[in-house]
């Protein structure tokens, strides 16, 4: 067993996909998010997962809002 790169919980999901192997293609805040969705129910405490999931949500919509004011500023400029 493969702690350090196929821990039991990376590979658990029903569909036998790693989740990496999607959120590789993500930023880092909505593949962590979903990352944290992906295990949820795989790990020990699904809320706490959830919770984290939602904060790296926060985090994305955080910084498009921000992007979107900087590129209305610069239009209106």
């Amino acid at each position: 067993m493969d702690l350090v790169n196929h821990p039991p919980h990376y590979t658990r999901h029903p569909s036998g996909v790693e989740c990496i192997q999607i959120t590789q293609h993500m930023n880092f805040c909505l593949g962590n998010a979903l990352k944290y969705i992906w295990r949820a129910d795989l790990k020990f405490n699904a809320i706490e997962d959830l919770e984290k999931a939602k904060w790296y949500l926060q985090m994305e919509i955080n910084r498009r809002e921000r992007e979107e004011l900087r590129n209305a500023e610069q239009l209106a400029a």
